[in-house]
């Protein structure tokens, strides 16, 4: 159906517009995907035109509530337009959905998913989803194309809230790891202090080492002085004629020996 023959309006314009550039985009895209040779190229060219499918899906979900607002205000065969509008385009957006599993199975790479089917559900091939999708009424399509759309978005919002659990994680782990790293400084001040205090004490230790030795030194010399001080009494005493000893200040030479005179009387 041609742009032309639709009333939309200004923000339905917009909308179907960028639609339309994304349908040419994934055209054109998917054209260049089948004529690269290299897997590298392919995969990162798959990725591109994933995201653009993704973006589709949500303008088309924009276009259907949008049809929704204005429906009051539109003629009925209006609101028919833009409806058989939206189905075409959700119909055109599973083509592409299976033109890209197509090359998903040539490539051999399935961990790219637009529209997840579950874990436990078996994939459909892109032949199969080809056939049902020729069987299926344009309402069937529809239904099936917004159900696909629902679980996207719900596979999303489990993938958000995992990203979020993760954060939520990580910032307990940096809180925790901060507040050890605060531990470890403050211990390694600690340890500086009892290093810096060991140190102190060992030269308080040497210092009171040298005093001792300074001090057994005196008390030495003076018990060698005392000795022979008392040596020289005694020699002095034992030989008080010897001259080659000095008198020893404060100290008076031994008294001579004195002898006593007596008369006898004369018979």
């Amino acid at each position: 159906m041609a742009t032309t023959e639709l009333q939309m309006s200004p923000q339905l314009e917009q909308i179907h517009g960028e639609i339309r550039d994304l349908f040419r985009a994934l055209s054109n895209g998917f054209q260049r995907l089948d004529k690269m040779k290299d897997s590298t190229r392919q995969s990162k060219q798959l990725e591109e035109l994933t995201g653009k499918m993704r973006e589709c899906k949500r303008l088309i979900k924009e276009f259907d509530r949008e049809i929704k607002d204005e429906e009051s205000k539109n003629p009925p065969e209006v609101n028919k337009q833009l409806n058989d509008e939206k189905q075409s385009m959700i119909k055109e957006l599973n083509s592409y959905v299976a033109l890209r599993k197509t090359f998903m199975n040539t490539l051999g790479n399935k961990k790219i998913e637009l529209f997840d089917m579950g874990a436990g559900v078996s994939e459909p091939t892109a032949d199969e989803n080809v056939k049902v999708a020729s069987s299926m009424s344009n309402q069937e399509l529809v239904d099936h194309g917004m159900k696909t759309m629902d679980e996207t978005d719900q596979a999303i919002e489990r993938t958000k809230k995992v990203v979020e659990q993760t954060i939520e994680v990580g910032t307990q782990t940096a809180t925790t790891l901060k507040g050890q790293t605060d531990q470890m400084g403050r211990i390694v001040n600690e340890l500086d202090t009892i290093q810096f205090s060991i140190k102190k004490a060992s030269q308080l230790v040497k210092e009171i080492g040298r005093q001792v030795a300074t001090d057994k030194c005196i008390m030495l010399f003076l018990f060698l002085i005392v000795c022979g001080v008392i040596a020289i009494i005694v020699v002095k005493i034992v030989n008080p004629n010897n001259k080659d000893i000095r008198d020893i200040p404060g100290l008076a030479p031994p008294a001579p020996s004195r002898r006593l005179l007596y008369l006898r009387d004369p018979q």
